[in-house]
């Protein structure tokens, strides 16, 4: 290797390593931006800038490379000042933001009231894209967002969680190659958790990896399956026993679109905000014990959202923290696959499934509120098919079952146990008819 080969390969890493700067310095900027909106201040600071160039110039050590980082200082500031008025003018800043922070896989969650209509200013979708979408799901939210696409492609799927599997899948790979997408094209999941972990896997598969965006439709969906990037289908009866890891480019939380949900599909979602209480906030337990309002939701949603977001930051690929994020799913799933495609939602089995993981004392408070919601709090199913079923959780190691246990509002544990010392467990907590 000669010295100019030596000097371009290490140029190719140190821009490595400027491009990860790069990206962080922007993140940076995008506080900046929502302050100066808040503040009502102007985004050009002369001065401002003529301190920064001053102060980082002189603490360069080589003085004949000072002129030519002054020029790059300023180039930098150019760029940002681009940057912060393109986020003025998209009102990307006017919606509700929390920053998933997982280095090059980090993304923006935006939660705003219309903001469905606003999705060609806040994603990239100049572009081929794949929309999928339930029938179900109310027709004019799909085409909504098709109209702001370059290419739309929508595939309308039945709804229900019977669709989330290899089947569907290879559906929309076929569309995919049909339309000619690329490595550069995109999907879109506009629908509840079935169309978004269906589409996110579709995503991360396609090609070995597509850009996937999730607009969840369902309370159900937007508090908790949108965000982390679990993608997945079920196979052989076994809920999500397929699956990958593949984070969203970006999140959009529409509240409106709720408004046509019936009460049971928003108590089926704030199913999924109970358990995230539990387990992390007393407050937002509070605020759902005391009864949600049309006030309160936003609230509920993005709390739901902090606690999800903080976990998932912390164990992005499930290998400590995030099994809090099941408590009341490993039941619930055997719950989920018993009652059969006409039974209870996935939430409505969650709920079950919590009932008999935590002490008597939270018990006491959680059965009220879940009665309150209209959610069940009796299994109404065979017990003993419901564990065997359960029995093949993923959270199963030979004779060994991890479990997460509320032993008081709030906070949770991390359990490892004998699968048939955890079944007695169930058996006395939630015996058929004894919640």
């Amino acid at each position: 290797m000669n010295l100019l080969e030596e000097a371009r390969l290490e140029i190719n890493e140190i821009d490595r390593e400027m491009a990860r700067l790069f990206t962080r310095r922007m993140h940076a900027v995008e506080k900046v931006a929502a302050y100066k909106k808040e503040q009502g201040m102007a985004i050009f600071d002369p001065v401002r800038e003529q301190q920064v160039i001053a102060r980082n110039a002189g603490a360069l050590e080589e003085d004949a490379l000072r002129p030519y980082y002054v020029d790059f200082l300023k180039n930098a500031m150019r760029v940002s000042r681009a940057y912060q008025k393109k986020m003025l003018e998209s009102g990307a800043l006017c919606a509700r933001t929390l920053r998933m922070e997982l280095g090059e896989d980090s993304y923006d969650i935006l939660m705003e009231r219309g903001i469905l209509k606003r999705a060609g200013e806040l994603l990239q979708l100049d572009r081929r894209v794949l929309i999928v979408t339930d029938d179900g799901v109310p027709r004019q939210y799909a085409l909504t967002v098709a109209a702001q696409c370059k290419e739309p492609v929508i595939v309308t799927l039945p709804q229900g969680e019977g669709t989330k599997n290899a089947e569907s899948l290879q559906r929309l790979w076929k569309t995919m190659l049909q339309h000619s997408f690329t490595r550069s094209d995109c999907v879109v999941a506009v629908g509840g958790g079935v169309m978004g972990d269906l589409a996110g896997f579709c995503a991360a598969t396609y090609m070995r990896g597509v850009d996937f965006y999730n607009i969840p439709t369902t309370l159900l969906s937007q508090v908790d399956s949108s965000i982390g990037g679990k993608v997945a289908v079920d196979f052989c009866e076994v809920k999500n026993i397929v699956g990958a890891f593949h984070q969203p480019k970006r999140v959009l939380i529409d509240p409106d679109v709720l408004k046509t949900l019936p009460p049971r599909q928003i108590a089926n979602g704030l199913a999924e905000a109970l358990k995230e209480s539990l387990t992390s906030d007393a407050e937002l337990f509070a605020i759902i014990e005391q009864g949600v309002t049309e006030e309160t939701l936003e609230t509920v949603i993005e709390k739901a959202l902090q606690i999800k977001k903080a976990v998932v930051e912390e164990d992005e690929k499930e290998s400590g923290l995030r099994r809090i994020l099941n408590f009341g799913h490993t039941l619930g799933h055997g719950i989920e696959s018993e009652s059969g495609l006409d039974g209870l939602y996935h939430g409505e089995c969650v709920a079950l499934g919590m009932i008999p993981m935590c002490s008597a004392s939270v018990r006491e408070r959680l059965i009220p509120v879940l009665a309150a919601l209209g959610l069940p709090t009796v299994v109404e199913g065979d017990l003993e098919t419901i564990l065997n079923i359960a029995a093949h959780d993923k959270k199963r190691s030979g004779s060994d079952i991890s479990v997460v246990w509320v032993e008081s509002i709030g906070s949770c544990e991390i359990r490892r146990m004998p699968l048939e010392e955890w079944k007695q467990m169930i058996r006395t907590n939630l015996g058929k008819g004894d919640a």
